[in-house]
């Protein structure tokens, strides 16, 4: 019973705050309540967040959490992307990328445009591994990103469910996002 009514309270501040409102121990409130939420109440806070024009651009903050991520979240991070657009999309993105003020590992960039544009048609199901994924940068997968929402606007849906798996990742896009996320929760409550 307590458990619920601590939900309730913590939610409670977040209902109707900006992000220049939010409570200092937002993180902590966080962390909180992504113990404790259903799945999909985290996937639709996160996705208010990045639809936010009270955070960057969607695009950016993937970019950003591909960054601060391990090899395993980034090899589920690109895969939900391609899902959404196919491998044409990710190989132009990486063809595209070139030219791009000496990105390292371009080389093995440009052998994974080709390997994606070999035998098959946006219709073909394309996983990456891990060992595929390595070479990519934040600037690239923001790109991509992008490019995914401008396609396909159900990608945000989608990467939100992933990060709804990945909660102590999605800290990294700061305390506003994190209270708007927390503030669509509260909009939702059903604790």
């Amino acid at each position: 019973m307590s458990l619920g009514f601590d939900i309730g309270r913590i939610l409670g501040q977040y209902n109707g705050a900006t992000s220049s409102q939010y409570p200092e121990q937002v993180e902590q409130d966080f962390d909180h309540i992504a113990q404790h939420a259903q799945h999909e109440d985290m996937r639709d806070g996160l996705a208010e967040a990045f639809r936010s024009d009270q955070t960057p651009p969607f695009g950016h903050m993937v970019g950003q959490l591909f960054g601060q991520a391990d090899t395993h979240q980034r090899t589920g991070m690109l895969n939900q992307l391609l899902g959404a657009v196919g491998p044409s999309v990710l190989a132009s993105v990486l063809g595209g990328g070139r030219g791009m003020g000496g990105m390292s590992g371009m080389s093995g960039m440009g052998a994974l445009a080709g390997l994606l544009n070999q035998g098959g048609g946006d219709d073909q199901r394309v996983e990456l591994t891990p060992e595929q994924v390595q070479n990519l940068s934040p600037e690239q997968v923001q790109e991509l990103a992008a490019r995914a929402e401008q396609e396909n606007p159900g990608i945000i849906e989608k990467m939100s469910g992933f990060y709804a798996q990945n909660p102590q990742l999605v800290k990294a896009l700061g305390g506003a996002a994190l209270a708007i996320a927390l503030g669509r929760m509260s909009q939702r409550n059903r604790y």
